[in-house]
């Protein structure tokens, strides 16, 4: 069976309001709160205080405020990576960024799943999510949402405002919504 955490780690439905659940986004909100009241220009108390927050961080990583980051304990980044201003991470599922990785504002990266078709269960709070996985090197453009369960490959560029709801593969440049693949690159 499992606490509602476990099953929402490994992608078993959970219920989204259990009160652990809940006092974890709370600590997250806590944190996020200090975070985002960083002094301009911070980066290694900034660094600190996402050391202490997240799964892992790499060297040299860099998440501008106003950051959102929904537990932590789900999100890996990897080393020299950027996120400008406005990033979400809903990491209720795994997040894993590599290194080298640029994101524009407003970027977000969504893991969450819920019912559609069986309303009572969404009403009623069940959720399931679904990692996602941004290889080494990839750059998003401004505004870039990525859905549950998405892979983005190494060197992969997605362009501002699109909606990446299928896997992408290594060296594409992807645009749109949903995020299509215009060439090799």
């Amino acid at each position: 069976m499992g606490t509602n955490r476990e099953k929402m780690i490994k992608g078993e439905p959970y219920l989204s309001m259990d009160p652990e659940l809940e006092d974890d986004r709370q600590r997250a909100q806590r944190l996020m709160i200090r975070y985002n009241a960083s002094e301009p220009g911070d980066y290694e108390g900034m660094h600190a205080l996402l050391k202490d927050f997240v799964a892992e961080i790499g060297e040299n990583t860099v998440l501008l405020p106003r950051l959102q980051i929904e537990y932590g304990y789900n999100t890996r980044i990897g080393s020299n990576s950027f996120m400008n201003y406005d990033g979400i991470i809903l990491d209720c599922g795994p997040v894993t960024i590599g290194d080298n990785v640029m994101m524009g504002p407003r970027v977000q990266l969504l893991t969450a799943l819920h019912p559609i078709e069986d309303h009572e269960a969404r009403i009623a709070g069940w959720e399931t999510t679904a990692p996602i996985v941004i290889g080494d090197r990839v750059w998003f453009g401004g505004g870039v949402i990525v859905c549950p369960g998405v892979t983005v490959g190494d060197n992969t560029v997605v362009g501002a405002g699109s909606v990446v709801t299928r896997d992408l593969p290594d060296h594409v440049l992807a645009v749109g919504n949903p995020a299509r693949i215009v060439r090799k690159i």
